[in-house]
């Protein structure tokens, strides 16, 4: 099993919002990491999740399938996003250009 690195300062990252709600504990030890790391909640959050996903196989292997499926796509095309995001690092932005072509 791999570790979960959080490095200290470093909450520079781009975001998008994620509407949600903690439970109170966990809400608890997420302030305390933020405290012992100096860094901002959000950073926290993100790399908490990041290391979450990266351990769960299941869900490695179905995204792997996904991403397998999206290569048949023509390349002026872009797949179809689900309606359930996990912070993504870069906000995605739709293209005019391709809804067109579908």
């Amino acid at each position: 099993m791999s570790k979960l690195k959080i490095e200290h300062g470093a909450s520079k990252i781009n975001l998008v919002l994620l509407k949600t709600n903690i439970e109170d504990g966990i809400s608890q030890d997420i302030d305390l990491m933020c405290q012992w790391s100096n860094n901002d909640r959000k950073y926290i959050v993100n790399e908490l999740l990041r290391f979450a996903l990266a351990q769960n196989e299941d869900f490695l292997k179905y995204k792997a399938g996904l991403s397998a499926g999206a290569v048949r796509f023509p390349s002026n095309a872009k797949p179809v996003q689900g309606t359930c995001k996990v912070v993504p690092d870069v906000p995605a932005k739709p293209d005019p250009a391709s809804a067109s072509h579908v």
